[in-house]
């Protein structure tokens, strides 16, 4: 006879059991976290010396971390603006400079600003129509009085250098006399993994269209009976870098409206409602006339960005246009400058003027479209780590460039463009001695190149938030002197970009999940902490 006392035991026994495997089985079929593979790669870039060095790769760990770190969470489901791209300009005297040096070295510098493997991967850039102030003289692509455009032509941005256009370049040897802003662009995106974006913008129209100037193309402000030959002017030159295979991603009316008065070069005035004014009658109809802009998705052709002068004032000047329907229609979004740089910190970077204009007009982009600073010949390297004074008053380059980017990005800012992407060891060719410096400087005499602070400041940015991203949620502690933002790539690598302006070094932890990665960001420096697959 069976003992039923043994049978209640053993059922049990066994029901428990099944329970057991299934819920195992259940785990162990159930899909891994999406982070739970992650690595965490971090490159630096310090006061120090190291120039975007992959300092440490670390995997994920489960446990708390020792001690006190600053505390960084990630949120990636919490999704922000898109970004489309972080780089800097091609420019006249840019081109000048390459022509001066030899053809592999020159491939070796554009791979490095645009191959996103081997370089920065530049991904958002700007470009001028006719001269600008980085340009050897003024040139305009019309013939003096011409009202019908018979004679356009981009020729001026085709034909290279005689090598006497000033005395800047006089007597220095030209290796690609031929080269020139279009050549340059072209060979650029043709750099193996190049991506990237151009926006177009004019200093000044032809004096002859003008009134009230001081110097030729210099202050003063486009006739009003010539606004529609502008207009017209504008897309054709669209259309004839079109047809050089080179197509254009944005344009603005008019670079530093505001300067009407007080300019040294090329410029041009606008008023707020001037500048309204000119898109919803003139600007904005050509270009859908010409088929560049496409008014159901302004996605779709070329962007219009308006204003284009400092973030201090563009709420005041963008409110006419955007107010007006009949003008906001042609409008995809805002660009703006920083100047004066040595203001930004004490008005807290605008970060009050972003986040104004990003509530007013939140489905207008916001795009930052010039920077630059004074360079210092005798220390281009270390000016960017010390206190300068420039134009702008005095102030820590890299400090200022690190907030600015990282501000503007947590604000709503969907992409970062310095001015000129090369320029000579003296910050030259500027027929205004005006001199700047830039992510990169070339010596025209013995060919030396030399990648500044700003070029793997910028390649932090570049390289690891590709086009397309878009800012997700980073909760963390509140540190004076640090600062950070976080995005997330379509692939679905993560980049954590953390700036330590201190004198000391912090302990970081990152957490993604259920994942906790811990690592040390060294005095005065800036990383990138990049999460991806193994």
């Amino acid at each position: 006879m069976i003992d039923q006392n043994i049978i209640r035991l053993t059922i049990p026994k066994i029901i428990w059991s099944l329970v057991f495997a299934i819920s195992i089985a259940f785990i162990s079929c159930s899909p891994k976290s999406t982070y739970q593979d992650y690595i965490a790669d971090v490159y630096q870039t310090s006061h120090a010396g190291d120039n975007l060095k992959l300092i440490s790769s670390y995997e994920a760990s489960t446990s708390a971390p020792e001690g006190k770190p600053i505390a960084l969470r990630l949120l990636p489901d919490k999704e922000f603006q898109k970004y489309y791209g972080f780089g800097a300009s091609f420019t006249e005297s840019s081109a000048w400079n390459l022509a001066t040096i030899p053809m592999n070295l020159r491939q070796e510098v554009l791979t490095r600003l645009f191959n996103p493997t081997k370089g920065a991967g530049f991904t958002l850039t700007r470009t001028h129509i006719n001269s600008s102030d980085y340009s050897n003289n003024h040139y305009t692509y019309v013939e003096e009085g011409d009202e019908d455009l018979s004679t356009f032509s981009v020729h001026e941005d085709v034909k290279g250098f005689s090598g006497d256009e000033n005395d800047q370049v006089r007597g220095i040897d030209l290796v690609d006399s031929g080269y020139d802003i279009v050549p340059m662009i072209l060979e650029a995106s043709n750099i193996p993994g190049a991506d990237f974006r151009i926006i177009a913008s004019p200093w000044s129209p032809p004096s002859w269209m003008k009134t009230g100037e001081t110097a030729e193309m210099t202050n003063g402000t486009l006739l009003p009976k010539y606004y529609g030959l502008w207009a017209k002017y504008l897309s054709r030159y669209v259309s004839a870098y079109a047809e050089q295979g080179i197509t254009l991603w944005g344009i603005t009316p008019q670079n530093e409206p505001l300067h009407a008065h007080d300019a040294r070069w090329d410029s041009n005035g606008f008023t707020p409602e001037q500048g309204r004014d000119f898109l919803r009658d003139y600007l904005g109809p050509q270009l859908v006339k010409d088929g560049h802009l496409h008014l159901d998705d302004l996605d779709a052709g070329i962007r219009v960005l308006i204003y284009d002068h400092n973030k201090s004032t563009m709420n005041n000047y963008v409110a006419p246009t955007y107010k007006d329907p009949e003008a906001s229609k042609y409008a995809w979004g805002t660009s703006f400058h920083w100047y004066a740089s040595s203001q930004l910190e004490e008005n807290n970077w605008y970060a009050e003027e972003l986040d104004k204009l990003h509530d007013a007009w939140p489905d207008k982009g916001m795009i930052h479209s010039e920077s630059s600073i004074d360079i210092d010949t005798d220390d281009p390297i270390g000016q960017y780590w010390r206190e300068s004074t420039d134009y702008a008053g005095t102030f820590v380059p890299f400090d200022v460039y690190a907030y600015d980017i990282i501000t503007n990005m947590n604000h709503g800012v969907q992409g970062y463009i310095e001015w000129c992407i090369i320029l000579s060891n003296q910050g030259q060719p500027n027929p205004y001695d005006n001199f700047n410096s830039a992510p990169v400087l070339i010596n025209p005499v013995t060919d030396e190149v030399i990648y500044t602070p700003l070029y793997y400041l910028l390649s932090h940015f570049s390289k690891f938030i590709r086009p397309d991203a878009r800012r997700i949620g980073l909760e963390g502690d509140a540190v004076n002197g640090l600062i950070y933002t976080a995005a997330k790539n379509t692939d679905g690598s993560i980049a954590v970009i953390v700036f330590n302006s201190n004198q000391v070094e912090h302990e970081l932890s990152v957490t993604l999940g259920a994942n906790t990665y811990a690592m040390q960001i060294a005095p005065r420096a800036i990383q990138t902490i990049h999460l991806h697959n193994k």
